[in-house]
C-alpha cells in the first residue's frame, strides 16, 4: 500500500526524524510523538510503553514503544534531557495516537539539555521528501 504525501498530515511547526518521530519545541521543552505517516503505517495501535518521569535520557535512546497487531515501533528520543511529562492517557487509550497523533496523541515531554541536537532533524519539507522517497522504494 503506497500513500502519497497528501494522504497524511505533516505539521509545519514540528521537526522530524527518519524514524517518524515528531518534535515540537517551546521554551526548551520538546514534545514528542509519532507522525501521522507512522500511525497510518502501523494501523491500529493497541499497546503503548512509556518512559518514567524524571528519567534522564540521551538522544538516540529508546524511551518507549508502540505495538499493533502486526508491527512494533520503538520510540527513539531525538533529544537528550529529562522527561518531565508522559501522556498516561495513552495507556488506557492507545487509539488516541491514531486519532490525533499531533495533539491528544503526544507521547512525552522532555526538558532539553542541548538544543543543538535539533539541527540534525528534518524540517517539514525535508520530511515530506523523505516519505516520498520511501514510498517509491
Amino acid at each position: 500500500m503506497s500513500m502519497s504525501t497528501n494522504e497524511y498530515e505533516i505539521r509545519e511547526d514540528c521537526l522530524y526524524t527518519g524514524k517518524h518521530i515528531w518534535v515540537k519545541v517551546e521554551k526548551g521543552i520538546a514534545t514528542i510523538g509519532i507522525s501521522d505517516y507512522a500511525q497510518k503505517k502501523m494501523q491500529e495501535i493497541l499497546t503503548v510503553e512509556l518512559p518514567h518521569l524524571n528519567e534522564r535520557i540521551e538522544a538516540g535512546e529508546i524511551i518507549g514503544s508502540l505495538g499493533s497487531i502486526d508491527s512494533a515501533l520503538d520510540i527513539i528520543s531525538p533529544v537528550s534531557g529529562k522527561i518531565i511529562d508522559v501522556n498516561e492517557e495513552l495507556l488506557d487509550n492507545p487509539e488516541l495516537i491514531n486519532e490525533s497523533p499531533y495533539d491528544r496523541g503526544w507521547i512525552v515531554k522532555i526538558e532539553m539539555k542541548n538544543e543543538e541536537e535539533l539541527y540534525g532533524l528534518m524540517d517539514p519539507e525535508d520530511y515530506r521528501k523523505y516519505i516520498e522517497e520511501m514510498a517509491e522504494e
